[in-house]
């Protein structure tokens, strides 16, 4: 792996018909100000189940239970590193959520409506849950 590649992980986590957004911070390099859902680049070789649920964990203060991949997807962050993301439906092992300094707010918002505030790079993923998954997570 070099530095400019890194594999990256996501938590779509559902619970009551509502998906977790967070917030990015104001002052973050890549995509500044955005709602999108908890997740992160994982470490050198580290298992992608435990890397989600590690940066689920930190982001949100959640445990979670990982049912089933939802999509892969590569890009290139605003600073030219290239990302593979793997983007996993969760649900949420633990209570309330809360949020992390690298984020400013958090809402679980209803999966029809999840498209007015999360970011676009998110659409196909609420797409595919929408077709795949509604009513039966």
């Amino acid at each position: 792996m070099t530095d400019n590649f890194a594999i990256a992980v996501k938590a779509f986590i559902v619970k009551d018909g509502k998906l977790l957004i967070i917030r990015r911070r104001d002052t973050d390099v890549h995509k500044p100000g955005i709602w999108e859902i908890p997740g992160g680049r994982l470490a050198p070789a580290e298992n992608p189940f435990d890397g989600l649920k590690r940066e689920v964990r930190e982001e949100t203060g959640l445990d979670v239970t990982i049912l089933n991949p939802l999509r892969v997807h590569h890009f290139t962050r605003d600073d030219g590193q290239k990302i593979t993301m793997l983007t996993f439906l969760c649900k949420p092992a633990t209570a309330d959520a809360i949020i992390s300094e690298e984020h400013t707010q958090h809402e679980w918002i209803g999966i029809d409506n999840a498209q007015s505030k999360l970011h676009p790079a998110f659409h196909e993923d609420v797409g595919i849950f929408k077709t795949y998954f509604q009513g039966k997570v």
